[in-house]
């Protein structure tokens, strides 16, 4: 069997929701999936047990951050990613691209590459694709990512265009530099809101055969509503019989849109983050829980909910934010994981029973009937 293999095991009879699995050499990933950020080889504040304890089976590396501390050579000598952090399950690198996209301002881009200074020290760095593929394969991640170029939107659409053929140029010599038989690569179609360069970016990249396909460029500044008519647009385009990735996304609402619309693969700061800063996430809608109306709560955050913060109360949670005990962003980050893991496991299942719009549309329901605070 190959190291790397994806399976689709079953699509919604109503939508294109799909229900498969990726074997990776470090185990096997059941998507609709959800993949969460340890950016610097570790999700703050979650010890690795516990985070498997939320459901979560594959965890995405950043290759920005790890290339600057503590070093991609200094990771491989360690054993890479999985021996050095201790997490023995499959993982994903991203190549970079997004990052030096969101430190625009320090960054210089050429058909060569990235130039950029580091955020920490100002130090001048390089990033080629065939730098941040040599990154990669030294982190030694199951799944590596094409390095892109990103560009804001809106934005126009020469620039737009301009950054995708450049993504599509970039693929190819991603492809041509790797050496390593075990790791998946990824490559990633850009285009912005544009649908015919999205199609033509997809069926280029398609052409290169790629283990899988991400979508990228998404979530940087559009309206839902055309991130949702972009995919829809984009999938027809996107192989079949390969894994679809939607990188960087997001609310819950925008995963359960993107399943419908046929994405296996999500990640996103959003539940880690949002959990460190009170908010938890909860079929009945958001929870900000620093707000007075929860001092006395006696209730869990959910009563279905499986994870350690759903064993104390709203009102004990509330306190630790307001103490500034550390407690309560770890409980918090640990719940929301749980629960979008708990979103995706129902979204496989209602699939499994061509269910699916029913199942969305509860979902759906359920937030927009829920707490507002």
């Amino acid at each position: 069997m190959p190291a790397f293999q994806f399976q689709l095991l079953h699509q919604d009879a109503e939508t294109r929701a799909r229900r498969g699995t990726i074997t990776t050499p470090h185990g096997i990933v059941q998507t609709p999936t959800f993949m969460p950020v340890g950016t610097r080889g570790s999700v703050k504040g979650v010890e690795l047990s516990l985070l498997e304890k939320t459901g979560s089976r594959i965890v995405l590396g950043n290759t920005y951050h790890l290339m600057l501390r503590p070093g991609a050579e200094i990771v491989r000598e360690l054993g890479g990613l999985h021996a050095f952090t201790g997490w023995n399950a499959p993982m994903l690198t991203d190549s970079g691209g997004f990052q030096l996209f969101s430190l625009a301002k320090l960054t210089k881009i050429t058909e060569e590459g990235a130039v950029f200074r580091s955020h920490i020290d100002g130090s001048k760095f390089e990033l080629s694709p065939e730098g941040s593929i040599a990154v990669q394969e030294a982190l030694g991640a199951d799944i590596i990512m094409a390095f892109d170029h990103v560009v804001e939107l809106p934005n126009k659409r020469q620039n737009i265009a301009d950054a995708m053929r450049r993504t599509v140029r970039w693929a190819a010599r991603c492809q041509a530099a790797r050496t390593r038989e075990d790791q998946a690569l990824f490559g990633i179609v850009q285009g912005g809101l544009e649908h015919d360069l999205r199609r033509e970016c997809a069926e280029q990249l398609a052409e290169m055969n790629f283990e899988g396909y991400a979508i990228g460029g998404l979530s940087v500044g559009e309206e839902p509503c055309e991130m949702y008519e972009c995919i829809e647009a984009l999938e027809p385009f996107m192989p079949r019989e390969k894994p679809r990735y939607l990188m960087g996304v997001g609310r819950p609402i925008d995963l359960i849109e993107g399943i419908m619309r046929g994405v296996d693969m999500f990640d996103c700061v959003m539940p880690s983050r949002n959990g460190r800063n009170a908010m938890a996430f909860t079929d009945a809608g958001a929870m900000r829980l620093r707000n007075a109306r929860y001092e006395r709560d006696p209730r869990p955050l959910e009563e279905n909910c499986p994870c350690p913060a759903c064993q104390r109360s709203r009102a004990y949670i509330r306190h630790l934010f307001t103490t500034g005990e550390m407690l309560g962003p770890i409980l918090l980050t640990i719940h929301n994981i749980t629960y979008y893991q708990r979103l995706v496991a129902e979204a496989r299942r209602a699939i499994e029973e061509d269910r699916y719009r029913e199942f969305y549309e509860s979902k759906v329901a359920g937030w927009n009937r829920g707490l507002v605070d």
